[in-house]
């Protein structure tokens, strides 16, 4: 793992066009990526430590070919250029004496409660590497870029999990609500966002709470759901720590995954540790990082790690992440 440069353009672009629609952090569009590109070069060119509004895309590079075959990205403070929407679902408890019954109802809120954490989300691995845990490697070299600039993200991090989309590109929630007071498809609307933002959704959308009651069946069936490929990434999410806790996404009803950003379990539990020796591929399998900004990377290598926070690693990944003796890097177990 890697941070992006300007010229893996093309490569996100045919990996956004694998996607399937409804990926808004990685859309196939040319030049919403350059964009992305540019502030990821921004913010690794600027060097203090501090909290400001950042995107920063990292790539999974094969290290023999060269190829980049995933993709993911990170947004240090949200809802900073324009408000960061969620949908809040709530109930409303309401108690008749005479009738002897307590009426309760679903409602969606819209909110701007989760304005100010960061982000993690645009992940994506191609689909012939899907395999080796590559998928872990790409989700948790995130959090130990955190780490190593913690100073430039906030204390909570989120994740939008993309919702459940139908056979034709569809959300069913979005036709059976945000549709009904707009006229395009999910489709365009999605496209729309993931190149001008959602703020439009804002100012269109009634500001008063929706009854999920008043909702077809297809749209109330989907509410925080993830869409089937992404369940698997939702059990990473909730490895790592990750809750959710009532925020879905406006478009596709997809569940927001909240956690505060020290708790992370890949965070937590990492050591910085010093390179004592190199040997052969022995030792216990880790993830291991080094390097801070345009100079950091990530990578699985094997470690024999002892008590004085020193540690022997494989020669080969010794040698991708240019780690000689007596060099600092961090470990953290799979």
């Amino acid at each position: 793992m890697r941070p992006a440069r300007p010229n893996d353009l093309q490569t996100l672009y045919e990996m956004a066009k694998l996607t399937g629609g409804g990926f808004t952090n990685l859309p196939a569009d040319r030049d919403s990526l350059q964009a992305k590109l540019e502030r990821t070069d921004q913010a690794l060119s600027r060097k203090e430590d501090i909290l400001e509004d950042e995107l920063i895309v990292m790539v999974l590079e094969n290290a023999e070919t060269g190829q980049v075959r995933g993709t993911c990205q990170m947004f240090t403070q949200v809802g900073q250029t324009w408000p960061f929407y969620s949908y809040r679902l709530g109930v409303l408890s309401q108690n008749r004496r005479e009738l002897g019954r307590t009426f309760r109802a679903e409602m969606l809120s819209l909110t701007t409660d989760l304005e100010g954490s960061s982000e993690v989300g645009g992940l994506f691995l191609h689909p012939r590497e899907r395999a080796e845990g590559l998928g872990l490697l790409l989700a948790r070299s995130r959090y130990l870029f955190v780490r190593q600039h913690r100073g430039r993200f906030g204390d909570r991090i989120l994740a939008e999990l993309r919702g459940v989309i139908d056979e034709a590109g569809g959300s069913p929630f979005w036709d059976g609500l945000a549709g009904r007071f707009f006229g395009m498809s999910f489709q365009e609307a999605d496209d729309f966002n993931a190149i001008h933002g959602n703020q439009f959704i804002a100012d269109l959308m009634p500001k008063h709470p929706i009854y999920t009651a008043m909702l077809p069946e297809s749209a109330r069936a989907v509410i925080g759901l993830p869409h089937p490929n992404g369940r698997a990434a939702m059990r990473m999410l909730e490895t790592e720590g990750f809750q959710h806790a009532g925020y879905i996404d406006i478009f596709d009803g997809g569940p927001t995954m909240t956690a505060p950003t020290d708790s992370l379990r890949t965070i937590a539990q990492a050591r910085d540790v010093t390179l004592a020796a190199v040997n052969a591929a022995k030792g216990k399998k880790v993830l291991i990082a080094t390097g801070k900004l345009k100079d950091f990377r990530c990578c699985y290598g094997f470690v024999m790690a002892e008590e004085d926070d020193t540690a022997t690693l494989d020669s080969e990944s010794a040698a991708l992440l240019d780690l000689e003796v007596g060099d600092r890097f961090v470990m953290v177990g799979r």
